[in-house]
């Protein structure tokens, strides 16, 4: 009589799989890393600020930042 091992990796790969030490990708495709944040004008203009008032910025830096957000802003 002569056995097959074959069910034991498969059950073995199950196992991991369902354990989650194994991951299965389906599908093609890329896998992208980057990260899209929805920031309001006004969180924007605030953080702007923060940064000016802590002397992370220059002035000019912060009036140029300003209106290039206010610009873009009024664009969309």
């Amino acid at each position: 009589m002569r056995k097959s091992f074959l069910p034991i990796p498969i059950a073995i790969s199950m196992m991991l799989l369902f354990a989650g030490c194994l991951g299965v990708h389906v599908g093609g495709g890329t896998k992208t890393s980057t990260t899209s944040y929805n920031v309001t004008l006004g969180q924007q203009l605030i953080d702007l600020q923060k940064a000016y008032e802590a002397g992370i910025i220059t002035e000019s830096d912060y009036r140029a930042q300003k209106k290039r957000l206010l610009r873009d802003y009024g664009t969309r």
